[in-house]
């Protein structure tokens, strides 16, 4: 671990600091290009968007920029770690967006007393971006953040953290419950975690089928009994029982999902759920349970974490800059549920598909097909661009054709 800091912290700083910088797309090296990169050529889009509004998709690079923004309240496993110290993170995710769906982005973090503060920030700075992706910002705030961008704002508004991950979750379950021999309606899936990610998969997965969800958080089951629930995670209570704690709901159960703690989930209860169970462990950096000691206790679960040193990794990426490149070029006002769906299910599709030469050659493979170990394409897989971008645009214009 000390080696990883040492050479991530080089990779920071060397050759210069940071991870992004600014480069023009037009040529300014003549007196003639000066004239029309500034005064007095810029008057004409300036005047053309006055005019019309829509223009500044033709004339600047609204249409391809991204906010990634946050408040740092919730930095990756780290928690509350301030605006500031959020950055390194901002930037590498405008990487990520640059690198996989060449969408280029300014990474934001501000410095907000409330969230009616940071909303009316966000707002204020809106009219220079095609879309918003909100990051790392802690529940319950960041469902009234998005709610209310949402509402305000004519433009994608997207909080990876609940999406992101919702999708990815819905891609790899769906090819893990077909594996397994099951199906997302008839599954029993226990959620641990009801927070911005638990919340958001489970209403993905309701939308897309699942009739049996429970979700568990520190003070157990949530149940309609409970006085302590919110707009965003009432509509998940089941009704009230007997079962009270992760324990009561284990038994027989075919899905497990973790987004809570390290060591949440123990040998123990996974003997209790069903044969063949499923279990995404998405704690990071440490898994509610690790792969090697679940294999242990049952040799026929099928396990997915949010890690890249196990298989069947969890990751964000395969989400977010595609999701939001098919939402940009077919100018979508809103990331809808119909598009989240559609991602989800290009993403499944894919993995079932052989594994081209230059994804095994990148992670150093051999041989690579869909099935125990394989259940959602690898990051570095040139096909999501055109599969995922183009199911999430054709999702977006049939609703547009609707409107």
């Amino acid at each position: 671990m000390d080696d990883l800091n040492k050479r991530a912290l080089d990779y920071h700083e060397f050759p210069r600091p940071g991870k992004l910088s600014v480069e023009s797309s037009k040529p300014c090296a003549t007196q003639d290009d000066l004239s029309l990169t500034y005064t007095p050529g810029v008057a004409a889009p300036v005047r053309e968007i006055y005019a019309d509004p829509t223009k500044a998709y033709k004339y600047t690079n609204k249409g391809n920029l991204v906010a990634v923004i946050t408040d740092g309240s919730a930095v990756l496993g780290l928690g509350n770690m301030g605006a500031l110290a959020s950055k390194p993170v901002m930037e590498g995710k405008a990487v990520l967006f640059k690198h996989f769906a060449g969408i280029d982005v300014f990474d934001i973090e501000i410095n907000a007393k409330t969230p009616d503060e940071f909303i009316q920030t966000v707002v204020n700075i809106a009219p220079t971006f095609g879309g918003i992706n909100l990051e790392d910002i802690a529940a319950p705030h960041c469902f009234y953040i998005e709610n209310e961008l949402k509402k305000r704002l004519d433009i994608p508004v997207f909080h990876d953290d609940q999406h992101g991950t919702a999708v990815i979750v819905a891609a790899a379950l769906s090819n893990a419950l077909a594996l397994q021999g099951k199906t997302l309606p008839t599954a029993k899936i226990v959620f641990l975690g009801a927070g911005a990610a638990g919340c958001s998969c489970a209403r993905l997965l309701k939308l897309m089928g699942a009739t049996s969800i429970t979700m568990v958080d520190k003070s157990g089951v949530l149940d309609t009994s409970r006085v302590d629930l919110h707009d965003n995670n009432r509509h998940l209570a089941v009704a009230p029982s007997d079962a009270k704690t992760l324990a009561d709901v284990m038994p027989q159960a075919d899905v497990f999902i973790g987004v809570s703690a390290a060591n949440a989930l123990s040998p123990e209860l996974l003997k209790l759920m069903a044969s063949k169970p499923v279990v995404f462990a998405l704690a990071n950096p440490d898994p509610e349970i690790l792969p090697d000691l679940a294999h242990a206790v049952r040799d026929d679960i099928l396990m997915a974490t949010g890690r890249s040193d196990f298989p069947n990794q969890v990751n964000n990426a395969l989400c977010f800059p595609y999701l939001f490149r098919g939402a940009l070029d077919a100018k979508a006002k809103q990331i809808t549920d119909a598009m989240q769906i559609a991602a989800a299910h290009a993403l499944a599709e894919l993995a079932r598909e052989p594994v081209p030469a230059d994804v095994l050659q990148a992670y150093n493979l051999t041989s690579l097909s869909f099935g125990r170990e394989y259940i959602i394409p690898k990051p570095f897989d040139k096909r999501l661009l055109a599969r995922v971008s183009g199911a999430v645009a054709d999702a977006a214009r049939l609703q547009q054709a609707k409107e």
